[in-house]
């Protein structure tokens, strides 16, 4: 058993904690991966002709039903989502704090891909928190962003090198650079690490640089509880780590599986270049890129966008969400038995 402050925080067995991986449905792996005795993450849905908030709710009813432990839920905060997380953030907490049973086992809000202050300037999220166990995170993917969240008051923060998949800083900054960076300036701040984390040599170097817990994304994609199509589970572990390539992605520069798609694709440096392309773009093109993402569940992994982190180069086979987290967790503790060891 290890123990953290991030599972005493949150009453879980394991520190892992499953990445929400919007704008895909991730209410399997989510209910999964809690009852496994992780912290499983529902995603902040987004694909074409579907209403987040209304999607969201069901995915809560589904966790619910399939595990009476602890659960999360993602909120993206970027410009271009701007019309449906106003609703998400007041309507969501609101559903929570009328279902018992929801309110009970719904304890984590991490916001991420924009302001880390949306979420609680929300009233009905300061209401929820005054009447429920529920913390906040923001993801935080550069110092300084880091250092604002902080600012800010969040209760913890998603601190994600560049190794990951989904949506990256403009900056570049890897993970152990990265959660170094944080952990000395803000030590006493419960923090989870994240970017391109699929095994317990991770986990393990994690927890020594005074990180909490972690968070999987592509490792749990090759599971047999993922409801992404076979082709994209097979493709997770048919790449390596050089496979993947960081583009201009919806909301900010993204890793993505390098397939015809991502070659005709190029990266944005900076956020004002992003602001412009964004301005720049009619609605027919703005659906268009979207649409990119909706591919995948017809198993297009030539023609789509496919985010996939590095970690890819260490995924050797699709096992069921409880295997993952059991070998995770005894490789993590067999390598902190040997450090320790090692210190005279």
């Amino acid at each position: 058993m290890l123990k953290t402050d991030i599972t005493e925080m949150f009453g879980i067995k394991y520190p892992i904690f499953s990445a929400p991986m919007g704008p895909f449905h991730t209410e399997q792996i989510a209910a999964a991966v809690s009852e496994a005795g992780g912290l499983g993450v529902l995603a902040h849905v987004g694909l074409i002709g579907e209403n987040p908030v209304s999607v969201m709710k069901e995915n809560m009813n589904y966790v619910v039903e399939h595990t009476d432990r602890p659960f999360g839920f993602n909120i993206r905060t970027g410009r271009i989502e701007k019309y449906w997380y106003d609703k998400l953030v007041t309507e969501i907490p609101q559903y929570i704090m009328e279902n018992p049973k929801i309110k009970e086992q719904c304890i984590y809000a991490v916001t991420s891909a924009g302001s880390s202050r949306i979420l609680p300037q929300s009233k009905s999220f300061q209401k929820l928190k005054e009447i429920s166990e529920i913390k906040h995170f923001h993801v935080a993917p550069a110092f300084w962003l880091a250092e604002k969240c902080v600012r800010y008051g969040i209760d913890g923060l998603c601190v994600t090198g560049y190794e990951g998949g989904g949506h990256q800083s403009y900056e570049g900054v890897g993970g152990f650079v990265l959660l170094d960076q944080v952990q000395q300036t803000f030590p006493d701040i419960p923090k989870i690490a994240a970017g391109g984390i699929a095994t317990g040599v991770q986990l393990a170097a994690a927890l020594t640089m005074g990180y909490g817990g972690v968070v999987i994304g592509t490792r749990f994609i090759a599971s047999e509880e993922c409801g992404f199509p076979q082709e994209y589970k097979q493709l997770t572990i048919d790449a390596q780590a050089k496979d993947t390539v960081i583009l201009r992605g919806q909301l900010a520069n993204i890793r993505l599986y390098n397939n015809d798609y991502a070659k005709s694709h190029q990266v944005i440096v900076s956020k004002e270049e992003k602001i412009a392309y964004e301005q720049s773009l009619s609605q027919e093109q703005a659906i268009e890129n979207a649409l990119a993402y909706d591919k995948l569940y017809e198993g297009d992994i030539v023609n789509t966008a496919i985010p996939m982190g590095q970690s890819a180069g260490l995924i050797h086979d699709i096992k069921e969400v409880s295997s993952i987290i059991e070998s995770v967790m005894k490789e993590a503790e067999k390598y902190i038995k040997h450090a320790a060891k090692s210190i005279i």
